[in-house]
């Protein structure tokens, strides 16, 4: 029997390649995201591996992300896989000085949005007693950086809520995992600076992981035999020790 995984923010970066990843497979695709040409991009490239069904929604919106995942046909109604991937960092500002729209946006895509899509897709894993759970968290969930602090306490309210839910989901039989990368490659740091020039500067000097990369942890750990989980992984590229020591090659 096929499975079917729905992910967030699958137009880019990690959500993308995990949606590659996952195709090859076979697994059927619900991919979310906020720019339809992309996902309908994403949709004809891995149509001819898998079945395939978009959801345009932003999962800020809380009766948006429910009316879309409602919306699923018969086909691809029954999750057995949830990625929740939607995430972003806004500014690099220190306390005193954030902006508070940014902090908006970092709690509402980052810990609201993953509870919206968790809250819509849940009941059905616990009606069948099954079900995996993967939510992307980040080194910065467990560990606070200079000028981090609301992104960091987003991914660490991230890593608190993938606990409650191992903990409540337990009774069920429903694996529950976070994943926490570095640095990845990806557009994060184009929004994170919003364009400025020194998005530009974050990856050089020495590889950083990539998407792929990531992908194919998940991957691993949603193949893993029914009585194994993988609970918690935190992933560094090589050349990064901690959240603020990188060996750059310069």
């Amino acid at each position: 029997m096929k499975k079917t995984a729905l992910i967030t923010g699958a137009t880019s970066g990690i959500g993308r390649a995990t949606a590659h990843e996952f195709a090859k497979y076979g697994i059927n695709l619900v991919l979310c995201g906020r720019r339809q040409e992309r996902l309908d991009t994403i949709q004809k490239a891995l149509e001819k591996q898998t079945d395939v069904h978009t959801l345009n929604f932003d999962v800020r919106d809380k009766d948006e992300t429910f009316n879309a995942i409602n919306s699923l046909p018969e086909d691809f109604k029954s999750i057995d896989i949830l990625i929740n991937n939607a995430g972003n960092a806004h500014g690099l500002d220190p306390i005193q000085t954030g902006n508070t729209d940014d902090w908006d946006a970092m709690m509402d895509i980052n810990v609201k949005g993953l509870l919206y899509v968790s809250k819509a897709v849940i009941p059905q894993m616990t009606e069948r007693q099954s079900g995996h759970i993967i939510n992307i968290g980040s080194s910065a969930g467990k560990e606070v950086y200079p000028k981090g602090n609301v992104y960091c306490a987003s991914k660490h309210a991230v890593l608190a809520i993938t606990e409650g839910m191992r903990i409540d989901l337990n009774p069920f039989g429903i694996k529950v995992c976070a994943i926490n990368p570095g640095l990845v490659e990806t557009e994060f740091s184009q929004v994170r600076f919003k364009g400025d020039v020194v998005a530009d500067s974050v990856y050089k000097g020495y590889k950083a992981l990539q998407p792929e990369d990531i992908a194919e942890i998940i991957y691993f750990a949603i193949s893993r035999p029914t009585h194994v989980n993988i609970a918690d992984l935190l992933v560094f590229p090589t050349a990064q020790a901690n959240s603020t020591t990188v060996k750059k090659n310069l």
